[in-house]
């Protein structure tokens, strides 16, 4: 699986890095980044969920 992120669409929630921290991550930015592409087999379920929670979603998980 991997993960991304539309960063242009993204509210600074923090909403995934909450939900899964071993995938997503708040950058200098402010605003929600993926800091390791290819999900941990162990991680799958939390980075759906965090795709799931996403109030704009603007996280893809494939």
């Amino acid at each position: 699986m991997k993960a991304s992120i539309d960063r242009n669409g993204c509210i600074a929630c923090g909403t995934c890095s909450q939900i899964c921290p071993e995938v997503f991550r708040m950058a200098d930015d402010g605003l929600a980044e993926v800091y390791v592409e290819e999900v941990p087999k162990e991680s799958e379920t939390d980075a759906t969920d965090a795709m799931d929670s996403c109030p704009v979603s603007v996280i893809t998980v494939e």
